[in-house]
């Protein structure tokens, strides 16, 4: 069952005590990131935060750390935050508004997120329920999911590590009893050969141990191994991820154009986990405004990042390519990951936002999108012009036209 809720208050630092705010207070001059952008704009906001702490220990300083060691790149603005509890959003709560609004495009402080699950609702919008698989290869479908009342990675004790595992490891093993297309095994790193570990990363199956500054900086290196591992189905077409960046990732994927098995697969599972984590006493982080509670501000909401591997070499040479992307609310990055260029015109084209949109709505404007990007790609290959077929873009719900 649930751990007991301490009775024990947490305390600041002496030191927070013995200093003025001032001289704790990160020089942010040369930095480009959300957080520091929020704290330049709001003079004071240190100072009112410093000294503050979450139920379970986390500070400010621990909140904003990895933006400060990671000052960014001059044209691309990362995050620069961590949540290290799911109170970590209200304890500080003003800040990061305001570093969600920044990364949600506006999403407001009173904004209401839902969730949408009913993957029967997809529409492929072809008359085989298939993607053209001249132009897509692969489909998937993944989230982050956190467990209320445990430190996030970034924050928790060795206890809370081992025990978000014990709890993942159980419900998953249950889902896989009830749901036999799910079955499979759960592999601990910290048992795992390094042989087997090198073919599972090669394979797109486990992740490595963090070397990105701003995982390093965050925290989520910490006890390597320990308390990591990953649920891998018989066939390989769906993975659980343990204590990466969140307490897991929940992958589905597959190689083809059946977005619609890929997606039925991954709300099946995040339904199934949920169910038999509750019948231990546990339930995902979640609220009415944030969505389901991750780690990184830039995951919340839905945290589902739809994506398919689509190969479109003459619409990559349109001139107006990143428009239409942009207007359909999608992104690209290489096949090989987020710091890749396309090869041969083959992209990973996915949802570009996160919160405020439920996984349906996602998904089904990465359906819509790809849809219209192979037409594109068949008309250029036909001799023909796209340019009156370039879509108008798509507004979030909370911003009037």
């Amino acid at each position: 069952m649930a751990a007991k809720e301490s009775t024990v208050k947490p305390t600041i630092k002496t030191a927070y005590a013995k200093y003025d705010a001032k001289l704790d207070a990160p020089d942010l001059t040369k930095h480009n990131n959300h957080m520091a952008n929020v704290l330049k704009a709001n003079p004071g906001m240190y100072e009112k935060y410093r000294s503050v702490v979450t139920p379970t220990g986390y500070t400010f300083d621990n909140a904003i750390q990895t933006g400060v060691d990671n000052p960014g790149h001059p044209y691309i603005t990362t995050v620069g935050c961590t949540a290290g509890d799911e109170e970590t959003y209200e304890t500080f709560k003003e800040f990061f508004d305001q570093v969600v609004s920044r990364r949600h495009n506006g999403y407001p402080a009173d904004g209401k997120h839902k969730t949408d699950l009913a993957w029967e609702k997809l529409d492929m919008e072809n008359e085989n329920g298939l993607f053209n698989e001249k132009y897509v290869l692969t489909a998937r479908v993944r989230t982050g999911r956190n467990i209320r009342g445990i430190g996030t990675p970034t924050h928790c004790t060795r206890a809370e590590r081992n025990k978000t595992e014990e709890i993942i490891k159980n419900a998953v093993k249950a889902m896989g009893d009830e749901e036999k297309s799910l079955a499979g095994a759960y592999e601990g790193l910290y048992d795992m050969t390094d042989e087997r570990h090198e073919e599972l990363i090669d394979k797109h199956l486990m992740f490595d141990k963090p070397v990105s500054p701003l995982l390093l900086s965050a925290g989520m290196a910490r006890d390597w191994p320990s308390g990591r591992g990953v649920y891998l189905s018989s066939t390989e077409d769906f993975i659980v991820w343990v204590n990466e960046e969140d307490h897991m990732r929940i992958v589905s994927m597959q190689k083809g154009g059946d977005m619609k098995a890929v997606f039925k697969r991954f709300c099946m599972s995040s339904q199934l986990i949920k169910k038999h984590m509750k019948s231990q006493g546990y339930e995902y982080m979640w609220n009415e405004h944030l969505g389901f509670v991750l780690t990184c501000p830039s995951n919340l909401g839905t945290g589902i990042r739809a994506g398919c591997h689509v190969k479109i070499p003459l619409v990559t040479k349109h001139k107006e390519f990143a428009t239409i992307l942009g207007n359909l609310r999608l992104q690209k990055r290489g096949t090989g990951g987020v710091d890749t260029q396309g090869s041969g015109g083959t992209w990973d084209i996915s949802n570009n936002d996160r919160l405020g949109f439920s996984e349906l709505e996602l998904v089904q404007m990465v359906v819509s999108g790809i849809n219209l990007l192979c037409k594109m790609e068949a008309t250029l290959e036909g001799g023909g012009s796209i340019d009156d077929m370039i879509p108008k873009p798509i507004s979030v719900p909370w911003k009037k036209e």
